[in-house]
């Protein structure tokens, strides 16, 4: 498609503390329909909440967490949460439970906990990064 472009989006606003997850959400819906591409997502600060599997909001709020994650999935995107931003916020995959030696891993798939060279070779291999921040 002519004038298509790839973006790699980072999301550093929390679900229900901020509109960044909702808002990107809605851009990367809009963006693939229009004929562009996302060649990743990445979480970064607050914004790993959005890949907790434990979120649950009441029941008459919208999920943001597994919409993202029935999304990415659909499209098949990479998603990452920056490792550092995820430790500290107590998001766990089943390798930092074992290295920590934790109860529990609580990561949501497909997202992934990776370092910030993901974010890089995401804004290196886009043609746009974007950004949505938190409050």
């Amino acid at each position: 498609m002519p004038n298509s472009l790839t973006f790699t989006l980072v999301i550093t606003g929390a679900p229900w503390t901020s509109q960044a997850p909702q808002t990107a959400l809605m851009f990367a819906t809009a963006a693939l329909s229009a004929g562009h591409s996302i060649d990743r997502v990445f979480l970064y600060g607050d914004g790993v909440h959005l890949a907790s599997s434990l979120s649950t909001p009441p029941s008459d709020e919208a999920h943001w967490p597994q919409q993202w994650s029935v999304f990415l999935k659909k499209h098949d995107i990479p998603a990452t949460a920056c490792i550092a931003s995820a430790l500290r916020r107590g998001l766990i995959d089943k390798t930092e439970q074992a290295r920590y030696e934790l109860p529990a891993e609580n990561l949501l798939a497909p997202f992934e906990i990776a370092g910030l060279g993901e974010w890089v070779e995401g804004s290196q291999a886009a043609d746009r990064t974007i950004y949505f921040h938190g409050n």
